[in-house]
């Protein structure tokens, strides 16, 4: 892709099924500078079109090009969110804030995108691997949802492109993980990644191993749940040693994490890394650098062990990866308006 000198400002979104960032950005080659920022709960909107309109009230908006990160598949710059009722036109959104181009694109190729403005500093090192720029590289992100992304080596330089492995049937290896499976079968009949791989797959987590333990929840913790966010009150009872329950349900999501993270390392064949995006890994890092679930669980691929040893595996410490990528990708539209 081409890269500018000239300044460009564009509006960026990061759209998750939580919540929506907006940013008015100034983007310089890879360079990118906040110029404006706000956080909305989604679900508190009917649509994107009401939150970028509060951020225009807020901020003003002027610029000439958009593009948004959003969460479920991108079909003719046209999107209905996986995790929220929404429906979000492009084209709608052009002409309504007088722009001059607006992109939708995955919130995970969002994230994607973002990787190459980042620093060293903005990465966690699980596995050091063997650090070469050749070849593809694979972003996997837990958050209110599981997103999946790859990053194709043409052999100059990486193009982001999104994948809905998130919704890829979950697989389980051993007997317990087979006892999670049909139990999440009775309740949603398709069960993915995503159900046991995202905030609400760690509460689907703990639900069943309070049946299969046959274990009750403590008054502390489910006075906690009904007050805070049910995944967020289970994590940090896990990390404290509070509850024994908790304390399996975080290692059980780990190893699944690792073994997901292993699957999609294969299929991308992603010599160049993985990394870990979402709002998940950043905080039980602790946990993903200490335990040795998560790179267990990445490397027991049978024959395939040795290479997945040479995979570099960082987790992405920046929370803006994914707006940056936006302003990224709306910056470069600007300059070429039909990409390829």
């Amino acid at each position: 892709m081409c890269i500018h000198d000239e300044p460009i400002c564009v509006l960026a979104g990061d759209i998750g099924g939580t919540y929506t960032r907006l940013a008015s950005m100034q983007v310089t080659k890879r360079k990118v500078k906040i110029l404006a920022q706000e956080t909305y709960f989604s679900k508190e909107y009917a649509g994107l079109y009401e939150i970028v309109l509060a951020f225009v009230r807020t901020h003003g908006l002027h610029v000439d090009h958009a593009c948004f990160g959003i969460a479920g598949p991108v079909i003719n710059n046209v999107v209905k969110t996986t995790n929220l009722p929404w429906v979000v036109d492009a084209s709608s959104l052009t002409v309504t804030f007088k722009l001059q181009s607006t992109t939708l694109i995955n919130d995970l190729e969002a994230n994607a995108r973002g990787i190459e403005a980042l620093s060293k500093a903005d990465f966690s090192i699980l596995q050091c691997g063997l650090s070469q720029t050749a070849g593809n590289a694979a972003v996997i992100a837990a958050g209110t949802g599981l997103g999946e992304a790859g990053l194709f080596w043409d052999g100059q330089t990486h193009h982001p492109f999104a994948n809905e492995g998130g919704h890829a049937n979950f697989s389980p290896t051993n007997e317990l993980e087979i006892a999670l499976l049909i139990n999440l079968i009775s309740r949603f009949g398709h069960v993915s990644w995503e159900r046991v791989l995202s905030g609400p797959g760690l509460v689907n987590i703990h639900t069943f191993l309070l049946a299969h333990r046959r274990s009750t929840i403590p008054p502390w913790l489910k006075d906690e749940m009904c007050v805070h966010d049910p995944a967020a009150s289970i994590t940090q009872a896990a990390m404290s040693e509070r509850d024994d329950i908790c304390i399996e349900t975080l290692n059980l999501f780990v190893r699944l994490y690792g073994s997901e993270a292993g699957n999609l390392a294969l299929k991308l064949m992603a010599k160049h890394g993985v990394y870990l995006g979402g709002g998940i890994a950043p905080r039980i890092l602790s946990t993903l650098s200490i335990s040795s679930a998560f790179m267990t669980a990445f490397l027991d691929k049978g024959r395939l062990r040795e290479f997945l040893e040479t995979i570099p595996v960082r987790v992405i410490l920046n929370h803006q990866t994914a707006l940056l990528g936006a302003a990224l990708c709306a910056s470069r539209n600007a300059y070429n308006p039909n990409p390829l």
